[in-house]
């Protein structure tokens, strides 16, 4: 069993969802995938003896980053279909172009994926796509953390052949990677996936004891489409359905009203805020404040890179508290501690894996990051949370750990050949235009 020993940082725990000081001059140690200690360096257990240390002094050690809510391998279509409505985007420019998805496709996409999201400082990330088998191994071989899902249409002709699926990946895939790697069911969306289809789903995920990632309330069209067809909102539908009596991660959540909040925070539904998704397709603001205040479980995703268009939280943190101040005339509105508590522990909360990741506390997964401090826009150093939400970037990632492993150190990440990765999703996402195009 390995042990590593960082020493001299100034550790963000999130160990509460109130701010306390941080922890100058800290010593984390981690025994094999687990955290042994985190806290001050003067209080290391004395017979700790590491295989390796970390010298961290000037930096800042978190927890690493959750991804709430994002489509992988959708980093091929990057910048390929922008500036449109979403049912539009969907309809004439996404669903045709992933008609010709290959497995091997879904394996690059999301290897390049996790290749930007380990460099911003995201360690797990919930997946909804296809092949799943191939998502979950790019994510076993870069050494993330994630929660996968195969897109379930329902109203598609494989929509049973989906179903199928979707049980032969829980039970081939569940628990991969010493745990890293967890599987849910993946209903797309209340106007794709008809009540007696999502019943199914409900009885299959109480059958493999698994929960589900939907996309929910998403923009007003979804909203007048399940009004006119089942007179009532789709978080209303969904408790109708039976839907929440399994865990649920719902994305989106734009368009509530006050029964729906009620509904969604005595469910404990896991909810995705995605907020430059939300932005870009004009989906509108998500009541994040409002859900918060209510004692709503909520993270933060960023969505899949064709509709963001990039995997970086450090972005979405920011761009999330902004919307809240600007939307509800308070300036106070999602402050700079809660937003950092959405995109660590709350993400982690939302995912179901409070108990492992997201906080930097002992017994817990030794996932975390260590951020440069010695830079401009960090200096000086009056407020971290408010300079990790408000001025910190991607770039300032120095050294990324998942599961105990040194992923990234020194901005050079370990598990993944960069221009391997480059090479092959050009190809392929080339091959992919010009047969969307015949």
């Amino acid at each position: 069993m390995s042990r590593i020993l960082i020493r001299g940082a100034t550790i963000i725990t999130m160990e509460s969802t109130s701010p306390v000081p941080p922890i100058e001059n800290g010593a984390i140690a981690i025994e094999g995938n687990t955290l042994a200690y985190a806290g001050p360096l003067s209080g290391l257990p004395a017979d700790f003896q590491p295989d390796q240390t970390i010298d961290a002094t000037g930096m800042l050690a978190l927890p690493g980053l959750v991804n709430c809510h994002t489509h992988a391998a959708m980093t091929l279509l990057r910048s390929y279909a922008d500036d449109m409505p979403l049912m539009s985007w969907l309809n004439d420019k996404i669903w045709p172009l992933e008609a010709n998805l290959e497995r091997d496709d879904i394996y690059w996409g999301t290897m390049l994926a996790c290749l930007e999201m380990i460099k911003s400082g995201t360690t797990c990330f919930a997946d909804m796509y296809f092949h799943m088998r191939r998502a979950g191994q790019a994510a076993l071989d870069a050494g993330m953390r994630a929660s996968i899902a195969r897109g379930m249409i329902g109203t598609a002709p494989n929509s049973e052949e989906a179903l199928a699926y979707s049980r032969e990946l829980v039970q081939s895939w569940q628990g991969q990677g010493d745990g890293r790697i967890t599987v849910t069911l993946g209903p797309h969306a209340p106007y794709t996936c008809p009540p007696a289809y999502l019943e199914k789903v409900v009885r299959l995920a109480h059958d493999l004891n698994v929960g589900i990632h939907i996309h929910l309330a998403e923009t007003r069209d979804e909203i007048n489409m399940i009004n006119q067809q089942y007179g009532q909102t789709p978080i209303a539908l969904m408790e109708q359905v039976g839907l929440f009596e399994r865990p649920v991660l719902a994305a989106h959540c734009v368009h509530l009203t006050e029964a729906d909040i009620e509904i969604l925070v005595r469910r404990r539904v896991g909810i995705a805020h995605n907020p430059q998704s939300n932005m870009k397709l004009a989906s509108g603001i998500a009541p994040v404040e409002k859900l918060r205040r209510a004692g709503a479980i909520v993270g933060i995703g960023t969505d899949g890179a064709a509709s963001n268009n990039n995997l970086d939280m450090f972005e979405e943190m920011r761009t999330a508290a902004l919307l809240q101040k600007v939307s509800t005339g308070d300036p106070t509105a999602l402050p700079a501690y809660a937003a950092l508590y959405m995109a660590t522990a709350g993400g982690a909360a939302a995912l179901g894996l409070e108990g492992q990741v997201g906080r930097l506390q002992a017994g817990l997964r030794a996932d975390l990051i260590l951020l440069n401090t010695r830079v401009p826009h960090l200096c000086p150093p009056h407020d971290w949370y408010a300079h990790l939400v408000y001025a910190a970037g991607a770039a300032d990632v120095d050294t990324v750990i998942i599961d105990g492993r040194l992923v990234m150190q020194n901005r050079q990440v370990l598990t993944v050949e960069e221009e391997k990765v480059y090479a092959e999703v050009t190809q392929r996402a080339n091959r992919l235009v010009a047969a969307a195009q015949k």
